[in-house]
């Protein structure tokens, strides 16, 4: 079972407890100053019997430990408060997020390619460079690992352009 406490320095442990011959012990599983998701995951990798992100949630509230905002949330706060600003969106990114919100992300969606499209630089927007590297580097080897259908060493030949088919 997993819990939060409060330590000495400010900030907070998740810690687990279970029995073992000489009485119930507990281990820590992570320190922290603000329960985030990522404090979440690393928690719940090491706990033996895993908690779920809201039983963590609860614990660091009921311990007074501060709880970071969902992703999602805050993002959403921060474009708010730009737009109420007087900040605008490009045009692009005002419709896609417009429609994202509307409808929602859907992977069985029908629309038009456009759309379609659209949703797959979605997903992309906010990648790292280091998701982004990690991505080029599948692709590579994907690559790499096609057959080369037996023209190695021969030239590439493309169709003729027949300006005379206009």
């Amino acid at each position: 079972m997993a819990f939060v406490v409060p330590t000495r320095q400010g900030s907070f442990e998740v810690r687990e407890s279970r029995n073992t011959p000489k009485g119930p012990r507990s281990r820590t599983l992570v320190s922290f100053r603000e329960l985030t998701d990522e404090v979440v995951q690393r928690a719940r990798e090491k706990a033996t019997k895993p908690p779920s992100a809201e039983e963590l949630r609860r614990a660091a509230r009921r311990a007074g430990a501060p709880v970071a905002r969902p992703p999602i949330e805050q993002a959403a706060r921060e474009l708010i408060a730009e737009l109420a600003r007087g900040r605008r969106l490009n045009p692009t990114l005002h419709q896609m997020l417009s429609e994202l919100l509307q409808r929602g992300y859907r992977e069985d969606g029908e629309g038009s390619p456009a759309n379609e499209a659209a949703r797959s630089v979605a997903i992309w927007m906010a990648a790292t460079p280091e998701e982004r590297g990690k991505a080029l580097v599948d692709l590579l080897l994907l690559a790499d690992a096609l057959p080369s259908s037996g023209r190695r060493g021969k030239p590439l030949l493309f169709p003729r352009l027949d300006s005379s088919d206009r």
